[in-house]
């Protein structure tokens, strides 16, 4: 097996550091991934400038571009071959319902999907430190194998969201759907020692919606989270309600 590896963190990252080490198990692995922290950049790609790929050592590369540069860049320009698998993650922080739309490990994920290239987005779900990526990423060679073994359906990817507890604690992956919860957004709004404004984006506590079945009813329950992911947004139950308008 070929297998690209990516995050959203950075290259620096306990847990790309964590994954690639992990994946070595099953092939031969290339590090792609940002020069720095790219957290919440969602689908972006790099279009008003240049981008730039530095070697840190043999098979890892930092691009100082998005997760989505690194993916176009890693196929396109930096691997002798496609690779059979895209893992994206360890991601420091859970990636669960609502917030998948503005991560970008999730995005890496996509990007390669889009590509016809099996992808899997990892995430641990901590808040703050965390001594469980060790942990997570032997789940996450589990996954990896089950996907190589069996396929991924058509227009799929997953995203896997894993407990932050040691592996001994951890409960039986559950496949799962896509949560909700609702954000409260704020928008700091402060003045500068020189006198001009800044304003700093936040949140309130998220309300979450814990119903079975869903990521966030696993990882409550400290299961490992499955959730097969596809790229029609389209709202289908809509279609025939629109279809009767006149526009």
């Amino acid at each position: 097996m070929n297998i690209m590896v990516t995050n959203d963190d950075g290259i620096h990252a306990a847990g790309i550091r964590a994954l690639a080490e992990a994946m070595s198990e099953l092939g031969t692995v290339t590090v792609v991934a940002p020069d720095r922290e790219r957290s919440a950049v969602g689908h972006s790609l790099t279009l008003h400038s240049p981008l730039r790929i530095f070697e840190l050592h043999k098979g890892w590369y930092a691009v100082d571009g998005t997760p989505t540069d690194c993916v176009n860049m890693g196929i396109h320009n930096m691997l002798p071959i496609t690779p059979d698998l895209i893992v994206s993650g360890i991601n420091h922080g859970a990636n669960l319902g609502d917030a998948i739309t503005y991560s970008g490990t999730v995005a890496a994920a996509m990007e390669a999907n889009l590509m016809g290239i099996p992808a899997i987005a990892f995430s641990l779900a901590t808040i703050g430190p965390s001594e469980h990526f060790t942990d997570a990423a032997q789940i996450a060679v589990q996954v990896a194998r089950t996907v190589i073994s069996h396929g991924l359906p058509a227009d799929t990817f997953l995203n896997v969201n894993i407990p932050n507890c040691p592996r001994n604690r951890m409960q039986s992956p559950e496949i799962t759907r896509q949560g909700k919860r609702s954000f409260f957004g704020k928008i700091v709004d402060k003045t500068d020692p020189r006198g001009r404004k800044y304003f700093w984006f936040g949140s309130e506590e998220p309300r979450v919606t814990n119903e079975p079945g869903t990521d966030f009813h696993a990882i409550d329950r400290q299961h490992v989270s499955i959730t097969p992911l596809h790229l029609d947004l389209t709202n289908h139950k809509s279609l025939s309600i629109l279809s009767k308008w006149v526009f």
